[in-house]
């Protein structure tokens, strides 16, 4: 395993995203929202995704000269088609409509359409912080989920973050999956030859595995909550709200029609709407009450979840947020460390576009 600076990452990164076609500025903020998923631990939608995007560029999915637009709103609504740009620039653009909707009327509420894979959606959600506001971020994405009772592959790991600022309190952060397990950490299992833990994925026939490669062989990743026992079919509408909201509400493909990630896996037919879709929210907190009474509550709040008492083997309780912050502080002084196979995929990439690493 090899440690990289935050610094040698995004010089690298940002030369590749440019030199496939992208603005200067489109560069900067593509490099931008990849990385943040390193610094915070994310590993799986980091660097480790950026030969994907390659791919899918390759493949002539992804527009690099994109004209973002508004394609139709309201005061407080908007619906923009990402023309195919990269997801990691047309989802901040529709994250700002949002916000500069909220500053105008309390809320902003924005649906995308045509876009692509837009990376940890922590990144966005979080964009609001910078303005006091309560942010929203989901995605649909590639069909590689079996909704409870099925072997049917019909719906992506789906996101949802949400990002509340506080006062003296760091912002409440929460980022996940709507699956047991992300597609992301699948990739990592397969690059360490390790299983899965049981309750990640299942096999064409719908029964249990933990072979990370299962979904090579016809498998399928697990809702949140693993089976009907342990409240998979929470999990499976939780996704389905994701897809609703970013994609059928928007425009964009919706469940087994979502454009796959993997350039290799050919587009599904008689898709109904236009590449993928994203869903995204800013709320303004005086647009409720005052702003400097919420967040002396959320303070409070804070506090006093961070003061429950553990659990028998657990040192303290934490925070949805907590531990990508601590490691963001970490990584941005120790480096950024990647597993072998990574850097392999990114020296690869270097030798294509003639970068150096």
């Amino acid at each position: 395993m090899a440690v990289y600076t935050y610094e040698q990452l995004f010089e690298f990164t940002q030369q590749v995203f440019t030199l496939m076609g992208c603005s200067d500025s489109d560069a900067f903020k593509a490099t931008e929202v990849l990385l943040s998923a390193d610094l915070r631990g994310i590993d799986s939608h980091g660097v480790a995704r950026l030969s994907g995007y390659i791919r899918l560029w390759q493949s002539q999915r992804i527009n690099t000269q994109p004209n973002i637009r508004i394609i139709h709103e309201t005061p407080s609504t908007a619906v923009i088609d990402g023309d195919a740009g990269l997801g990691l620039v047309v989802a901040p653009f529709a994250m700002q409509v949002a916000i500069d909707k909220a500053k105008a009327v309390g809320t902003g509420w924005v649906s995308v359409q045509n876009s692509n894979h837009f990376g940890i959606a922590g990144y966005h959600a979080m964009m609001a912080l910078q303005e006091e506001m309560i942010g929203i971020a989901m995605t649909n994405a590639s069909a590689l989920v079996a909704p409870t009772f099925s072997t049917e592959k019909m719906l992506g790991t789906n996101p949802i973050a949400v990002a509340i600022p506080a006062g003296e309190q760091p912002p409440f952060v929460a980022d996940f999956a709507t699956t047991t397990a992300a597609n992301g950490k699948l990739e990592i299992l397969q690059r360490k030859n390790e299983d899965t833990p049981t309750g990640w994925v299942q096999d064409e026939h719908g029964n249990a595995s933990t072979d990370a490669n299962i979904l090579k062989k016809k498998g399928a990743l697990l809702p949140l909550g693993s089976d009907r026992e342990h409240g998979s079919h929470k999990g499976y509408a939780l996704g389905s709200i994701v897809d609703i909201f970013s994609a059928v509400l928007s425009g964009a493909s919706y469940g087994p029609w979502a454009p796959p990630f993997p350039a290799y896996i050919p587009m599904p037919e008689n898709m109904p709407g236009k590449g993928l879709g994203h869903f995204f929210g800013a709320l303004r907190i005086d647009a409720f009450r005052p702003a400097s009474d919420f967040k002396h509550h959320m303070d409070q709040w804070i506090s006093r979840f961070r003061n429950a008492t553990p659990a028998e083997g657990y040192e303290k309780v934490l925070i949805p947020g907590d531990p990508e912050r601590e490691m963001e502080i970490h990584r941005r002084q120790m480096g950024i460390p990647l597993v072998d196979a990574v850097v392999k995929d990114l020296e690869e990439i270097g030798l294509i576009f003639k970068v150096q690493l």
